[in-house]
């Protein structure tokens, strides 16, 4: 087999990207006219066996994409990537790449959104929400992640999403709906702690804390160690993302779990996918971690906010991809872009922190 059909970064996956021994033959096996430096050609040729599908097709960035990866990547700004800035690349970017932590996020596989009070088959999508079960079972069958964590609505009785609690609060003369006007479904606002204006969908009780309803479906599979996530707790603020809560006013454990063992890359997957799916993905991103969403283990509730949040998620880089496609994925046989785009971002962002700490010091 001639050399340039061997891809080179297939023998570093799961490659433990602290030992530096690897790094000079790498950076050579690219340098092909030794003059130190990776130009864009050379560059070009590092993406198209770093991003791969099916084991060998690569993924055919575009000049734009190349030229965006090396923005991000290239410290000195002189549009190449010298030995130094290969050397980050190497221990951080290439170890999200081929040697990353995955947890998958279940989100919200309760039984009020399948069988009780917001059962999603009586939405306007009127999507099953059972149908999620079996895709995400078998995904856990296989043991494929490093992390599993299940999150759940835990809201209680006087939650600010209930409808039957809209007469109880006080609407902000902002609300283009007022409570005496209000129905089920419809958003308005409310006048929340510290001057804020707590914009929110009024829904039905659901997944009141130590209810039937909040409890995981009896038909997901559990399994050992895994992360628990109770969000929606305060009863002035809705938090539909398993990060944050609505008004960016507190965080969850989530990120201080995902730090404690080193998650890279998101897997979401669960209940609804327009709503706390999408919020919880969405935060995933901005966190940093390259966030994946498997399409056939999400369920929605109305078709136009599905579409309208599915182009949010992907326009933020989320990738969407099959639950079939996970295993590859995991092992770093089908590499894509956007989550190395995602990698190199988190690179920089680091290095831009990492250099005003040294600005600051005395």
């Amino acid at each position: 087999m001639a050399d340039e059909d061997v891809n080179y970064f297939d023998s570093l996956r799961k490659t433990d990207f602290s030992d530096t021994n690897g790094l000079k033959t790498c950076f050579d096996h690219f340098d092909k006219d030794r003059d130190g430096l990776l130009d864009a050609n050379e560059f070009s040729a590092l993406c198209k066996q770093l991003f791969v599908h099916n084991h060998s097709d690569g993924y055919h960035l575009t000049e734009q994409q190349e030229e965006a990866l090396v923005e991000l990547l290239d410290s000195d700004k002189d549009g190449k990537i010298n030995m130094e800035e290969f050397e980050i690349c190497w221990k951080y970017w290439f170890r999200q790449v081929l040697s990353p932590v995955s947890a998958l996020v279940i989100v919200d596989v309760q039984n009020d959104f399948i069988d009780g009070s917001l059962a999603l088959r009586n939405s306007p999508a009127c999507q099953e929400g059972s149908e999620v079960l079996p895709v995400i079972n078998k995904l856990l069958e296989e043991e494929l992640f490093d992390v599993v964590v299940y999150t759940k609505d835990w809201h209680p009785a006087d939650h600010i999403s209930f409808f039957e609690n809209v007469k109880e609060r006080n609407i902000h003369p902002s609300s283009p709906i007022q409570g005496e006007d209000a129905k089920m479904f419809d958003t308005v606002k409310f006048a929340g702690p510290n001057d804020l204006v707590c914009e929110q969908t009024l829904w039905p009780t659901h997944c009141v804390q130590g209810t039937w309803g909040a409890e995981l479906h009896q038909n997901l599979k559990i399994v050992d160690d895994a992360v628990v996530i109770n969000k929606g707790t305060n009863p002035d603020i809705d938090s539909y993302s398993a990060f944050w809560d609505n008004m960016k006013q507190s965080q969850t454990s989530l990120v201080e779990e995902l730090k404690a063992r080193r998650v890279t890359d998101i897997y979401v997957c669960g209940l609804a996918v327009d709503i706390c799916v999408a919020f919880t993905s969405l935060d995933g991103v901005e966190h940093g971690y390259r966030t994946v969403v498997i399409e056939d283990a999400v369920r929605g509730i109305d078709c136009d906010g599905i579409k309208t949040r599915k182009k949010k998620m992907k326009d933020a880089g989320c990738v969407f991809v099959k639950s079939a496609d996970v295993p590859d994925m995991l092992n770093c046989k089908d590499r894509h872009p956007e989550l190395g785009y995602q990698a190199a971002v988190n690179v920089a962002m680091a290095m831009k922190i990492h250099e005003a700490r040294l600005l600051g010091s005395p």
